[in-house]
Formats: structure tokens, sequence, C-alpha cells
């Protein structure tokens, strides 16, 4: 499987079998999706809607920029969270404050990708109004949709998939019977099920009759060739037509082809033995498959798992999808469930497929976050496993919602929320705990102190600082009272963290060098990283970068100790940012390459990367190698712009601004900025610290040579753009005639009424607060500074907050830190 958004990527699962017969319906269908939005495919359960859409955009991915992406439908219950369905395959993080779908349509909005929505029909009118909202939205999207019935979505082209064509009863040539799809498929199969069948002069006929019996229904078809290996030919299409007469008899309102396909699953389950029959509808509460593990602990009261299932595989009732993981078809599924339903133990099994879902969450969370000494490579596995999992965490989470199980509900909240966190991915979990707070009943103190931490950890991710501070307050006392000194002092850190958010860590330093000698003399490593962390991110923020250098390099050894290479990755690459603030690009760039040694593989890992590329991108412009520049801040702005942050976008379009200037397009680099700048406020986010100083630093040579009328224009023309749009300039080659022009307000690039509107760069210094700032460097107080003006104290006062505001500073310090780098880079101005 391939990943990305480049040509012939996708998310496709690898076919295990030969696709046969379809290969008309493969050619037409490839020539039709390039010119038509929506393709649905359509048609009864059984008829091969999945496998043909699943092989279609495998062939035709690498005519989409975008690649082609596949969004399993069948467990969302939910129509609320198709939106997060899709976000999820084709990696768009969630944005704290917006909704799914709305962060969702900005970020597709420019990629020209193939989107399979496979199966619909349970959510079929939300399925339609979001595919007609996206291709609304999304000009360069196509879907193709697999259905029972069409969404009936305006312009939609639905493309009934028809059943393999059949040979007539009247032929008998076996080389003519041989050519039809259907007979080719179940021979195929059926040689595959017993070495050594074939189509002979003797059988033909009877494989003829059967074939059409089952309406060459591919699943029909698959089903009765792999009992080849134990019947006969004629055995098989006797009692088939048995079958399909008593259920006609029994229901004449159903469809055709869907008492046909009953036919054929009722049949092939009759065949099963007692056990098989057990087995195989007990493993139908699984959602999106399962391991032997699982369906030992889960489906395995009284019976062996192992040898069973070996049995149903065979019969091709359980599909292996890799070695470790197996599945039922849909269509076996649904009629398992029915069966359990019906059995009296559905139940016992849910009960136990819940139970073991919570076990597994809380087990990948200690190997994945919480254990301290567990290998990189054990993290990486248990992460992967919580993705390959997570139809059947939702699928139990459900259950539990259902139950009323608090417990097992805030259990699995609790042990994901590490998950969420790192996938950039946190309203459904905010939405899980949610739910489960919203229910009665009590749990032990224990149990809702960890989940109060988690939901207020959440939260805090989520841009919620006042239930987080709320939920996290509340866990703190809880561990207080449990004698939890460890929980208390993870709290301790985390409200910290919100404080520092919120600009109010007057008492941060104090709390977490409480935190961080307690946990080492307790031996919490954890707790003793991230309060250093804390620490470094708290000095940086005040200007002293050294302080917060050697904070990152002593959590750093503890992270790499623990096996925590994530987590040492994000040291890392604060401690390459704190480099190029201080002016030392080769070593931070020795600090980003080695961050992305770690995080480059993963695709979970795609929002570290992209800021490794970031940090790779600005050390190599101020290096002056422009052409590695370049390919560095594409690729992270590309990966950056997959996730739908605009915060993220932001940052790294004032990196490719930077590398504008230096290429000599103040155009550009003007624009990106102010693009840079509407991200920021239409997300709701805050500059971080230093934002406004670098925007300034960027902006003054380019108003010194286009004077500030021009920059105003430029800065308004970029402030008008789209997300997409900003990247796309971004992303532009440079042109190889750039150079400072004298004025770039012409007739042809005026918008009308821009020239009209003259919005300044927020952070631009007025020529008094550029003065102010180099006496406020020179180490004056507001009165000296007053004095030395001939204004107030109050003035100078007023000036000092507005510069310190603009700059994105919190002391006099920075300042005077980011004005002599000024003066190194021979900026400074006429004060």
């Amino acid at each position: 499987m391939t990943h990305g958004s480049g040509p012939g990527r996708h998310n496709l699962p690898a076919e295990t079998t030969r696709l046969v017969g379809r290969e008309r319906d493969m050619a037409e269908l490839a020539a039709l999706l390039p010119g038509e939005r929506l393709v649905t495919l359509a048609g009864p359960g059984g008829i091969g809607k999945t496998r043909l859409a699943r092989h279609l955009a495998a062939g035709v991915a690498g005519r989409f920029p975008g690649g082609a992406w596949l969004v399993p439908l069948a467990d969302v219950r939910d129509a609320r969270l198709v939106p997060q369905a899709v976000a999820a395959a084709v990696g768009v993080a969630e944005e704290p404050g917006r909704a799914p779908a709305d962060t969702l349509l900005a970020a597709l909005r420019a990629r020209g990708m193939l989107l399979v929505l496979d199966n619909c029909e349970h959510l079929v009118q939300d399925c339609a109004v979001f595919a007609h909202r996206l291709l609304g939205g999304c000009p360069s999207l196509h879907v193709l949709a697999t259905s029972r019935e069409p969404l009936r979505v305006p312009g939609e082209v639905v493309w009934r998939v028809p059943p393999l064509d059949l040979p007539a009863e009247t032929v008998t040539d076996v080389d003519r019977i041989g050519g039809h799809a259907a007979i080719r498929l179940f021979a195929e199969r059926a040689a595959a099920a017993r070495p050594g069948f074939g189509l002979t002069s003797g059988n033909a006929p009877v494989v003829v009759r059967l074939a059409r019996g089952l309406d060459g229904m591919p699943l029909a078809l698959e089903l009765a060739a792999a009992r080849v290996g134990f019947l006969t030919v004629e055995q098989i299409a006797d009692r088939l037509d048995e079958r399909f007469r008593l259920l006609v008899r029994g229901s004449r309102t159903a469809a055709a082809r869907q008492r046909t396909l009953r036919a054929t699953v009722d049949w092939s389950h009759d065949l099963l033995g007692a056990d098989e029959r057990v087995l195989l509808r007990r493993l139908s509460v699984f959602a999106g498959g399962w391991t032997l593990e699982s369906a030992e602990r889960v489906c395995g009261d009284g019976l062996d798992v192992l040898d069973v299932l070996g049995g149903l595989a065979a019969k091709s009732l359980v599909v292996t999808d890799e070695p470790a993981r197996h599945r039922l078809l849909e269509t076996i599924r649904h009629y398992a469930a029915e069966r359990l339903a019906s059995s009296g133990e559905a139940d016992a099994v849910a009960a136990r497929h819940r139970g073991h879902m919570v076990e597994l969450a809380e087990r990948l969370e200690r190997d994945g976050w919480l254990d301290p000494f567990v290998p990189w490579e054990r993290r990486l596995a248990a992460f992967e496993a919580v993705k390959a999992e997570s139809e059947n965490l939702r699928a139990a989470f459900d259950a539990a919602m259902r139950a009323g199980d608090v417990r097992a509900g805030l259990r699995l909240c609790t042990s994901l929320r590490w998950y969420w966190l790192i996938q950039g991915r946190v309203a459904e979990g905010v939405s899980w705990f949610e739910r489960c707070f919203a229910l009665p009943g009590r749990v032990e103190p224990a149990v809702r102190a960890r989940a109060c931490r988690a939901y207020g950890e959440v939260c805090y991710d989520h841009g919620d600082y006042d239930e987080a501070r709320a939920r996290v307050g509340e866990a703190q006392e809880a561990f207080q009272a449990l004698g939890d000194r460890a929980g208390v002092d993870g709290c301790l850190t985390t409200l910290a963290l919100i404080g520092m958010r919120c600009g109010d860590d007057a008492d941060a330093e104090t709390v977490l060098d409480g935190v961080r000698r307690r946990a080492h003399t307790d031996g919490e490593p954890f707790n003793e990283a991230l309060a250093l962390s804390a620490l470094a991110a708290l000095s940086a923020r005040h200007g002293r970068l050294r302080t917060a250098a050697r904070l990152n390099e002593e959590s750093l050894t503890i992270f790499r100790r623990m096996g925590h290479l994530g987590l040492a990755a994000n040291t890392l690459i604060g401690l390459g940012l704190i480099a190029l603030v201080q002016g030392d690009p080769d070593r931070a760039a020795r600090f980003y390459r080695e961050a992305h040694g770690i995080v480059g593989g993963p695709d979970g890992l795609r929002p570290q990367r992209a800021r490794c590329l970031a940090g790779l991108g600005a050390a190599a412009t101020a290096l002056g190698d422009l052409g590695a520049a370049r390919r560095h801040l594409d690729e992270s702005l590309r990966l950056t712009g997959l996730t739908g942050r605009r915060n993220a976008v932001a940052r790294v379009l004032e990196l490719c601004a930077a590398l504008a200037l230096r290429e000599g397009d103040d155009t550009r680099a003007v624009k990106l900025l102010g693009a840079a700048s509407a991200l920021r406020e239409r997300a709701g986010v805050p500059g971080s610290p230093s934002a406004g100083a670098r925007q300034e630093t960027l902006v003054e040579d380019v108003r010194t040579r286009l004077g500030p009328p021009a920059v105003a224009h430029l800065w308004a023309r970029g402030r008008d753009m789209e997300m997409d749009e900003a990247i796309a300039r971004a992303t532009e080659p440079p042109s190889p005639a750039t150079a400072p022009a004298a004025s770039p307000i012409v007739a042809t690039d005026a918008r009308p009424g821009a020239g009209t509107r003259p919005i300044r760069p927020a952070s631009t210094l007025t020529p008094r607060e550029l003065e102010v700032a180099a006496l406020l460097a020179a180490g004056l107080t507001n009165r000296e500074i007053a004095a030395e003006l001939v204004i107030s104290p109050g003035t100078a006062g007023r000036h000092v907050a507005n510069i310190l505001g603009r700059l994105g500073f919190s002391s006099r310090a920075q300042v005077a830190a980011w004005w002599a780098a000024r003066r190194r880079a021979g900026r400074e101005p006429d004060a």
C-alpha cells in the first residue's frame, strides 16, 4: 500500500485474488471517470461493487494528481461521523473550534483526487448530502461511490454493476462456455479449492446450470466454487436448486437477486459443521476484522478457534488480508449477525468483545505511551495496532454506550487519547468523553481521575482551555485524595501548559520545577521529561534561549533513554528552532535531520515530519542553499496542507515568504505574509511568541524598496487568498527574471477596490515605535525613554506595550535580543 498525494498514491488494500470477468466494465468505467465528477456503482449485495471499485481506483489512481483514497463506510453507524471517516482516510487532521466537514472541505479544495465512498447504502441520504457539498466546494475532486441504491445527487452517473456474463443453456462447446466471465470465475476459484479441477465436456453443462442458477453473482459463484473441494459439481447444483425453490416460496416480495444470494448463503451455512456455525456467528461482532488472539478471546468459549477458523477460511467465508488479520465478507457478516441475534448469546458475545477491546486498548496505551522503557519499534507497533483496530474500538464504545457501561466507555476514551493527540484528530475524542460523562452511574475514583485528566488534555489540544482547566483540576484533586503523587504532578504540568497558552504563566516556573524535582526523586522519568520540556518552552517564551536549550537537552536524554523517540523528535525540533533563533542554521539543520530520521517513515507522524521539513527549509534558506530550501518547504507545505490546520500552514507560509525574499520575489513574499496573517485570524489562533517580530523583520526591507503603500496593497491581496490558493502561490517555481520591482501596483494587478483598502501588516512598527525599541534595547527604563524623546512616561509605557504586542514578545529582554539580531544582519534603521 502506498500513501501520499502524488500520482499513483492510494490507501487501497492489495488484492489477494485476480479480478475475473470485469475487463469490459473496467475499460468503460476508466474512460468514464475522468470526465464525470460523481459515479455510483449500484447493485445488490454480492454483485461485486466493492471489489470492482477498489480494482478500478487502483488502476486509475495515477491519473489523479492527489491519488485515489478509499473510505470504508460499512461500520460507520452515526451519520455525523462520515466527514471524520473521510478525513481519517485522506489524512486531514481536525482543527480546534471548527467543524470537521469545514476543515476537510478546505483541505481538499485544490486536491485533484479520486475519493471512493464504499458501502453508502445504510447512510445514503447523509452520504448524498455530504458528497454534494464536497463536489460543490472542491472543483478538482472526483467521487466514486458504491451503494445498493443511487445517491440521487445532481450530476451523478449511476453505473448498474451487472452480473457476470453467462452462456446460454443451449451452448455445448467447452471453449465457448469457458469464455464467459461467470464460468471463468467459477473454474478459477474451483481449481484453487481442488487442484486439477478444470472445465470438461462432461462437467461443462452442469457448471452452466449452476452458474445460471446463481445469476452470475460473483459472491455466490465463489462460495459455490469453494465446495468443489469436497462435493461434485452435480451435488452442488442439485442442492442449490432445491434451496432456491424453498426461498422463492418463502418471500415473493424480495428482489430476485436478493433471493438468490440469500439462498446461496443459507445453503453455504447449512453445509457448515456445528462449531463452524457457532464461530461464524460470533465473528460477526468484529468490525473491521480481527486477529487470531482477539478471535480466541471473544469467540473461544467452548471452541478450538484456530482449527475452526481454518475451516471457515478454506470455505471462503473468512478472508485473510494479511498473515495476522482476518475478516468476513460484508454480506456474510450481516448474515452471521442475524444468526447471532437469534442465537440467544448476542449480549454475552458483545460483552466479551467490549471487555477485550478495553483491555487491548489499555495494553496498547502502555506499550505506545505510558511504559517508561519500551523500544521504539514496539511503540510504533502499538500505534499501528490502534489504527488497525479503530473500527472495533468504535464498535465497542458504541456497545458500551447502548449498555450504559460508563466504566468501559471511560476506560476506552482514556486509553485512546494518546493516539488521538498524535494523529491531530481529537474531535472524536471530545465526543466520546462527552457521551460518557453524560451517562448516569458512578465509577471508582481512580478510573474517573484518569479519565478527567485525559479529557482535559484532549480539550487543551482542541482549544477549549476552560473545560481543560476544569477537568484537569478535578483530576488533580482526585489524585491527591488517592495519594497518587505522580498523577498529581502530571496534572500540574498540564495546568501549567494551559496557563502558558492563556498568557497566565506567573507561577508556572515554580510549579514545573517542583514537578521536575519530585519526579526525579521518585523515579518517574515521563513526568520529569515532560516538566523539563514545559520549562524549556517557558524559558524560550521569555527569551532565555540558552536555558531553554539546556532544559530541552535534559528532556531529550530522558526521552531517548525511555525509547520514546516520538517525543524525542519533538524535543529535537524545539532545539532546532532555538538554534535558528540564535543564528546557527548549521546546528539547527543537524537537529532537524535527526528528528526527521525518526518521524520520516510512519504515516501517522505526518505533522512531525512536516515540522522537520519546515525547519530544514528555514535552515537551508539561512545558509543560502535556496534549491534545498524550496524542496524542503514545498514538501512541508504539501504535508501541512493535507492536515487542514490553518495555523500550521501559516507558519510554513512565513518560511516560504523568507525564501521568496532571498529569491528576490518581494511581491510573492508580502502576499504570503498577508495570507499567513489572515489564516491565523480565521483559525482563531494567536501567533506564536515572536511571530510579529518575524513578520516585521521580513517586511522591513521590502517596505524600504517598494514603499509602504505598495506593501499595504500586496498585504491586502495576500489576506484575500484562500488557503489552497496561498499554498499554490507559495509552491510555484521561482521566476528566473524575479527581481525587486519599483512598484507592484499596476492596473492589471489591482482588484476592484483593492487600492482603497490600505491594510497595514499588523506587526509593523511606527517610526516612533522603532525609536522606542532602540532605546528599550539599550536598557533604558520607561521614564528614561520618556526623557530622551520628550514624551510622558505614560506615553512611553504605551509604546513599549504596543511593541511587545506587535512583535509577539512578553519581555523587554526579547526586544533587546531581536534588536541585536537586526543590527548583526545590518538591518538597523535610522531611528
